[in-house]
């Protein structure tokens, strides 16, 4: 793994930096492979970056979207990842609707979500054995050291033989890459802004601390780690 670390000075640097690096994965990824494989964040800190991403012109065609977590609403709730994306990003440019893969939600049976997505992701992928490779993922972390929907002390979190799991969020389910889906990927991307996550990224970056506590310990993915942190979150960092 190679892992880098860069605090920016604020918010907007943040999106600016996350907007080159992807840029620069898409780009590379499509020349070597004629297509990119990349799963989307929720919550609010991307929601620049996607609005920056639709005013780029890129070979969309080339670009498939899928999501690292999503909450178990409909497709048209205000709190849908998917939801935000579309109306921040992909709406706004010529995407093809095939190529964007939402978690499904309407089963009314979050196991059986899970499991359906996860023959989705293995049919696109081409494996039947072998955990799928995503090109890039981008995360968020909460202040409780959470990423996708692996929270503190969830049963997801012990999950290793599937990719897609079910997480739990004050009793409410989710859908939700698992560990090794994320650890498999060759870039993954976290984007941290704000004062309340200082102490999450302390435990995060310690020697030595309790995973289960703070689940984004647990992401050590295969390829590369990017860490990017606006000044607000990441002084703690600096001391």
């Amino acid at each position: 793994m190679k892992k880098f670390v860069e605090i920016l000075p604020d918010k907007a640097s943040l999106i600016d930096r996350s907007l080159e690096i992807v840029l620069t994965k898409l780009k590379s990824t499509i020349a070597a492979k004629d297509r990119c494989a990349i799963a989307l964040a929720g919550g609010s800190t991307p929601k620049p970056l996607y609005e920056a991403l639709a005013s780029q012109s890129l070979p969309w065609e080339k670009i498939h979207i899928f999501w690292g977590d999503e909450r178990y609403v409909s497709a048209t709730h205000s709190d849908s990842n998917q939801l935000m994306a579309r109306q921040a990003w992909l709406e706004k440019v010529n995407f093809p609707a095939e190529n964007i893969h939402p978690m499904p939600t309407a089963a009314n049976n979050p196991e059986a979500d899970a499991k359906k997505y996860e023959a989705e992701l293995r049919d696109f992928f081409q494996t039947e054995s072998e955990v799928p490779v995503f090109d890039l993922i981008l995360l968020g972390m909460g202040d409780d050291g959470h990423t996708a929907s692996l929270f503190p002390h969830t049963e997801v979190l012990n999950v290793s033989d599937r990719s897609i799991g079910v997480g739990n969020k004050d009793g409410q389910p989710r859908l939700t890459f698992t560990i090794p889906l994320i650890n498999h990927a060759n870039c993954v991307l976290f984007m941290v802004a704000g004062e309340n996550k200082r102490s999450a990224l302390q435990q995060v970056f310690a020697d030595e601390a309790d995973a289960r506590n703070y689940p984004s310990r647990s992401i050590q993915p295969q390829g590369e780690l990017w860490w990017l942190l606006d000044k607000s979150a990441g002084a703690v960092l600096e001391k």
